[in-house]
């Protein structure tokens, strides 16, 4: 995370460190997805200048949603941190406006078990917990809609030519990933989950979905599968609301204008004309 917020010159925003492992189930890592240092082994230097707080990222945000009402939170990882901040303060739910997750998936296959996406796989119980407890509806930008993301070659070489630094830099850091959708699924390209997430939470037009009840499977070969009930056979009331549509092109448009710090109109002609996105 220092070696990103360095990387765009924001080591002014605090860094709070979390949980080290799931809440019962041993870690596993996704290093054969992104590499040992998660930037797809690019090895960048480690950040000197500045080091993450002193206090615990689960006790600052349990304090920090006592008194707070007008923050949001886009959990781009495993759900342990959250389910361990709701332990400790059950009303942190209430205190949020709105509540993003990169995680799980409807109809799409999983990405490490047949029916399991990697970050509610990696701590279910933490996954169940919090779709149980949190009390405030689950945005859940699951792999129905990410797996439409794809930064393609042609993509990644328009950001080189764009603009050289970040395309280079966004090469080095995907090389590894690119390599990883060849050997898994022969794709000619990677899927980028987390910038979409972010991209929907600040842009809700950019997915579109539907409210329902959604529990987590914590146990056997159904370990982290979301349980998604559109028909509501259990008659209970909606506590997530579940990506299944995606505007690509508005994503890319986005996405890129902020990326390239370009202009966006043209970024929109750009991806019209090459036929993007």
């Amino acid at each position: 995370m220092l070696k990103c917020l360095e990387r765009c010159d924001r080591l002014d925003i605090p860094v709070y460190q979390g949980m080290e492992k799931p809440l019962k189930q041993p870690f596993i890592s996704a290093q054969d997805t992104h590499g040992l240092d998660g930037l797809g082994e690019t090895n960048f230097p480690r950040v000197l200048a500045k080091q993450a707080e002193s206090l615990h990222a689960v006790d600052f945000l349990a304090d920090y949603f006592k008194e707070k009402t007008d923050t949001s939170v886009i959990a781009l990882g495993p759900l342990t941190n959250i389910a361990s901040v709701l332990k400790i303060n059950p009303t942190v739910g209430k205190h949020m406006d709105r509540f993003v997750s990169m995680g799980g998936t409807y109809k799409s296959y999983g990405n490490c078990s047949p029916v399991a996406e990697y970050n509610y796989w990696c701590d279910p119980e933490a996954a169940s917990y919090v779709f149980e407890k949190l009390k405030q509806p689950i945005e859940m930008v699951g792999l129905d809609v990410t797996r439409e993301i794809v930064l393609t070659p042609t993509i990644l070489e328009y950001c080189c030519q764009m603009n050289p630094e970040e395309g280079e830099y966004l090469k080095a850091i995907t090389r590894f990933y690119f390599d990883f959708h060849w050997k898994q699924e022969r794709i000619l390209g990677c899927v980028i989950n987390d910038p979409l997430a972010v991209a929907y939470f600040i842009d809700e037009s950019i997915c579109e979905g539907f409210k329902s009840f959604t529990a987590v499977e914590t146990q056997g070969i159904s370990r982290g599968q979301t349980l998604v009930d559109r028909y509501e056979f259990w008659q209970k009331s909606a506590n997530s609301k579940i990506m299944t549509k995606v505007d690509t092109r508005l994503f890319f448009q986005k996405f890129l204008t902020v990326l390239l710090n370009a202009q966006e109109e043209t970024i929109m002609k750009d991806l019209e004309r090459l036929k993007m996105g």
